[in-house]
């Protein structure tokens, strides 16, 4: 008798007596299982796996389309493999760069593919992806795509994996040996390998839809809609944060770190207190030159806006020291304290508080202060008492001075519809954001919103009595808030700050690690909670007695010499 499991299939609510060993593909064609989208991963037991995953006990089963983070996510990282491996055939002495997201897809460039120990020019390291290249790889993507290869996941010897990627990678050993496990993991495609930090699709055919097109001086990966994976993302224009990018390469190339394991080798050749104290030089110099720009101009509104956990609190103190330095006397005001009254607060489409919408700001009170303050009048400027919902005022009164200037942070600072009236010469707009200055290696980008999410998990089980399970509940809200009402209005900045740290995964590792690991292993929160674990081992740890008071960071991790 053929020895058989309970699976229980958490699309149709229903349980299954199936065959021991059956794969996520049999188990889905026995079932009949269809979704809005193509099925293309499943979670079992809240962790995402291959449809040839094999089951030998009972599990939990969820299939999964693209419209899901974690089916967009091995989509988007199929897409990598098939790009990196129609690079491969057709320009063998290049590797494939997949830099950064940008303009609702990824950045790409061109690295020469040169023996570690030959010394060879800048200009040759980083060809120009010509748009008759750019074509070429298109239709071999196409190719791939249309073939229908296999994609398998292999596992043999850390050291044999270490010698086969050495022959063909420049420096992508190390990102094994980081790991410290005995046995590494890998996925090939015909003769093709490369390296990736999770599931993959089992064939190249899955992938249904795509476009390259050229992007400054590489090009631009288009994906599909998160929402609705049957069109692409709509390219957006992004000048601004595709410069605070290239300005953070470049200033990571003078370092001689280009991924997670260059950082890591610096790290054990003990460099980490070198590179906290840089990376923090570099963000007070970024300061003190937008507090010139501010003198210089001599707006009597500054805007401060950025998505949550991007450190603008921070940022806007240490920006009134380096206002201060240059003559001028900043008075901050927080959009915060003009939230209106917790009763009417508006409601997402689950019913819960939309705290991220426009309209959960009193604007037409906040407009009257602002235009009082700036005819020289005295407000009586209120608090928001969030343990009790409300507003209340408390005495606090402020009158703009001569050489005075009015910084305003908030998540909507940048939305022109705060003050659609004012005079924009009187204004000065920064975008603060942590943007990830840092991949794993050059197939494996780190998301932007990661940095933010392990920030938040730290300060809110810290500080705010969260747990990370409630946290994690809490982001996909964030995030749509974020979309919404925070990222359209970004490219209005005058300036852009980034607020991430090279050094600050390292850091964050000892803190959120025993965090994420209290969250239950049989609830839907666990499956981003092991995704950032996994995220996280891949970085040596750093001590942070060297960081300073002043820090970004110390914002998320305790230890700040600024008052919250």
């Amino acid at each position: 008798m053929e020895a058989t499991i309970t699976v229980y299939c958490k699309n149709t609510h229903t349980y299954h007596e199936v065959p021991r060993g059956i794969s996520l593909i049999e188990l889905k064609d026995i079932l009949g299982i269809e979704l809005k989208y193509p099925i293309i991963a499943a979670h079992v037991n809240y962790k995402v796996e291959n449809l040839d995953f094999r089951l030998y006990k009972p599990k939990d089963v969820e299939f999964l389309d693209a419209s899901s983070p974690s089916g967009m996510r091995a989509y988007v990282r199929t897409l990598g493999m098939v790009m990196g491996a129609a690079v491969n055939e057709l320009y063998p002495r290049y590797d494939l760069r997949l830099e950064h997201p940008i303009s609702k897809g990824y950045y790409c460039t061109l690295q020469w593919h040169q023996d570690k120990n030959t010394d060879m020019e800048d200009e040759q390291a980083a060809p120009v992806l010509t748009p008759e290249m750019i074509a070429a790889i298109k239709q071999r993507m196409l190719k791939i795509i249309g073939e229908d290869r296999p994609i398998y996941e292999e596992e043999k010897q850390t050291k044999e994996v270490i010698n086969l990627f050495a022959s063909r990678y420049n420096n992508e050993s190390s990102i094994f040996e980081t790991l410290g496990n005995p046995y590494c993991r890998y996925f090939r495609m015909g003769d093709y390998i490369d390296y990736y930090t999770n599931v993959l699709l089992p064939s190249s055919g899955y992938i249904t839809l795509f476009d390259v097109e050229p992007f400054q001086d590489g090009l631009l990966l288009r994906i599909p809609n998160r929402n609705n994976p049957t069109v692409l993302e709509d390219a957006v224009s992004q000048d601004k944060m595709f410069s605070i990018f290239r300005e953070y390469n470049r200033w990571n190339k003078l370092l001689h770190i280009n991924n997670v394991s260059d950082f890591n080798v610096a790290c054990k050749q003990n460099k980490s207190f070198e590179l906290i104290k840089l990376a923090e030089a570099l963000h007070e110099k970024k300061i003190a030159q937008i507090a010139d720009a501010i003198a210089e101009q001599r707006p009597k509104l500054v805007f401060i806006s950025g998505p949550s956990s991007s450190g603008k609190t921070t940022f806007s103190k240490r920006l009134q020291i380096q206002l201060l330095v240059d003559g001028i006397k900043p008075e901050v005001l927080s959009m915060d304290d003009y939230f209106v009254n917790r009763v009417d607060t508006p409601r997402d489409e689950n019913g819960e508080w939309d705290f991220e919408n426009v309209n959960a700001v009193d604007l037409p009170f906040f407009r009257q202060q602002l235009h009082e303050l700036l005819d020289g009048k005295e407000v009586d400027l209120p608090t928001f008492d969030f343990s009790k919902g409300e507003r209340v005022f408390e005495g606090r009164k402020l009158k703009l001075q001569k050489d005075s200037v009015l910084v305003i942070e908030g998540l909507h600072a940048l939305n022109p519809c705060i003050l659609p009236d004012v005079d924009k010469s009187l204004t000065f707009k920064i975008y603060v954001s942590a943007l990830t200055t840092i991949n794993i290696d050059n197939h494996n980008w780190i998301p932007t919103t990661d940095i933010r999410l392990l920030r938040r998990v730290v300060r809110d089980y810290k500080y705010r009595g969260f747990s990370a399970k409630e946290t994690i509940a809490r982001c996909p809200s964030v995030i749509r808030g974020e979309q919404k009402w925070v990222y359209p209005y970004q490219e209005e900045a005058d300036v852009m700050f980034n607020s991430a740290l090279i050094f600050e995964f390292a850091v964050l590792k000892r803190h959120a690690e025993p965090i994420l690991a209290e969250v239950p292993k049989f609830c839907e929160e666990y499956t981003e909670a092991h995704r950032l674990l996994k995220f996280l081992q891949y970085f040596v740890p750093v001590p942070e007695k060297e960081i300073p008071p002043t820090s970004l960071l110390r914002e998320f991790v305790g230890g700040s010499s600024f008052h919250y």
